[in-house]
């Protein structure tokens, strides 16, 4: 039962530690295309794409930071830090967007969540 607990733990603090990277990876990427914005003449039809790619590398990243010490279980672990990503990402933009709902947008915003945090699952799982 020890043995369990203690497992249970590590993974819990590894799921959120992968969250945590995945939100800050996630603010730096986005401040530096904020700059890029602001200071080129890109289009702001570019944003949309970036932020999906931003969101995707960021959960990659996070997901398979946080696997790499639980060792076990890559593809639910990786899940859960994408599908937990999503969430709050989805919560705090309901909070601060009372319009706020589901498009096709978000759909494809879910659906890069959890297959990019299935694979850095994988690819945390078995790093060395």
């Amino acid at each position: 039962m020890e043995n369990y607990k203690t497992n249970f733990e590590e993974t819990t603090k590894s799921i959120f530690k992968g969250i945590g990277i995945a939100m800050i990876s996630t603010v730096i990427m986005l401040l530096i295309f904020s700059i890029i914005l602001a200071y080129t003449n890109t289009s702001e039809n570019t944003i949309t794409p970036v932020i999906i790619v931003v969101t995707g590398i960021s959960i990659l990243l996070g997901s398979s930071i946080g696997s790499i010490k639980i060792k076990k279980n890559g593809i639910i672990n990786g899940g859960l830090i994408g599908g937990i990503y999503i969430l709050i990402l989805y919560l705090i933009s309901s909070i601060l967007n009372w319009r706020f709902g589901l498009n096709i947008q978000s759909i494809i915003m879910i659906a890069v969540g959890m297959i990019f945090g299935i694979l850095g699952g994988i690819i945390g799982v078995n790093k060395k």
